[in-house]
């Protein structure tokens, strides 16, 4: 296991994601007893604002400093799915995101994990595309938005429902056209 700055980084999600699951669903905890519940909000959206940042960085910084790991190329993707797990699961939860678009998310985000597992052991590439990062960056403004509990919430999370799907598709056709590069 190589611990690089990169793989700090997304080790460092892994450990937020549980965080902010607690301030998302311990809301009656002793230890938030007189917190106001928008503190909480506040707090929980600031862990995941952090948490995903460190999610651009570590990408950022593997790439450009040529520090790609395959400790990392594992790693990064489970942080990912570690934070949207919290979220989302947290937010249905507490009753501010539908079950059904959760479970759709959740259920392609799983799907295409497996997927790219296998990809990688037949030695396919199957890069990332430009609809995931798309879906990536609606998923996490729709977290942001439900956790406030901001005006607009429940549309942006069908917005990524829809991107999400769309980009586990083209994952799915892009899987079946790539060749092994054994």
């Amino acid at each position: 296991m190589t611990l690089n700055l990169p793989n700090f980084l997304a080790l460092l999600r892994v450990m937020m994601a549980p965080l902010l699951f607690v301030f998302l669903v311990e809301r009656d905890a002793a230890l938030f007893q007189g917190i106001h519940p928008s503190w909480l909000d506040f707090f929980a959206a600031l862990i995941f604002v952090l948490a995903s940042a460190t999610d651009f960085f570590d990408g950022y910084i593997a790439r450009g400093w040529n520090q790609m790991t395959k400790f990392g190329a594992i790693l990064d993707p489970l942080a990912d799915k570690m934070l949207i797990l919290a979220a989302f699961l947290g937010l249905v939860m507490i009753d501010r995101a539908n079950g059904w678009a959760i479970y759709l998310i959740l259920t392609r985000e799983f799907f295409i994990t497996g997927l790219r597992v296998m990809a990688v052991s037949e030695g396919r590439n199957v890069a990332a595309s430009m609809a995931g990062k798309v879906k990536t960056v609606f998923q996490m403004i729709a977290i942001g938005f439900l956790i406030m509990n901001w005006p607009f919430a429940t549309l942006l999370l069908w917005v990524a429902v829809g991107l999400t799907l769309y980009s586990g598709a083209e994952y799915v056709i892009g899987y079946t056209k790539s060749e092994k590069s054994c």
